[in-house]
């Protein structure tokens, strides 16, 4: 992989109160974003979708709910990340918020749209280590959980939410399988 996880950066998620666990997460998530985004065949921004994932769960440090994405974007500016990175982590819920959305979750009203491909393929990484990790469906490699993302998604409610983050996911799904080199 051309970026490695800087260990100053897993150092700032323990120092800010990131459970052990979380970390874990946090770095998988990051692992599996660069591995997806060197099979794109896209210029991408390493660093970015490095960060982005390492970061995306800091607000965890202090809230396991909802807002933990505005919470650790907070954290994530007042420690000087850069804004990139910070709008991963509050855009991060739900893989992207509407503002109708954001209203029904009591979150601050705005579009948390996903708008770069960095961005969608670190959401997109998040939700296939939640698949891999999870232990909830029976997979016996990464790649089958990329080749049955779709229909896991449909299948368990917890990674599909509803059916606008479920088509939400699917659509990031389906444009990064497509922008990967054959």
């Amino acid at each position: 992989m051309s970026y490695k996880i800087d260990n100053s950066d897993i150092e700032i998620l323990r120092n800010s109160g990131v459970s052990e666990d979380d970390i874990k997460h946090c770095r998988k998530v990051a692992e599996k974003a660069l591995e997806i985004a060197e099979r794109i065949t896209a210029d991408i921004d390493m660093e970015l979708v490095a960060r982005g994932a390492l970061f995306h769960d800091l607000g965890k440090a202090k809230t396991h709910e909802m807002e933990h994405g505005k919470i650790g974007a907070e954290m994530g500016k007042k420690i000087g990340l850069p804004e990139a990175v910070t709008d991963i982590m509050e855009k991060h819920i739900r893989g992207g918020l509407t503002e109708p959305e954001a209203r029904e979750l009591n979150l601050p009203v705005k579009d948390y749209t996903l708008r770069k491909l960095e961005e969608r393929i670190v959401i997109y990484a998040d939700r296939l280590v939640d698949i891999i990790t999870d232990g909830i469906v029976l997979i016996k490699d990464e790649k089958e959980a990329e080749d049955k993302f779709e229909k896991i998604l449909k299948a368990v409610a917890k990674y599909g939410k509803n059916k606008i983050t479920l088509d939400r996911y699917l659509s990031y799904h389906k444009e990064i399988q497509g922008l990967m080199k054959k």
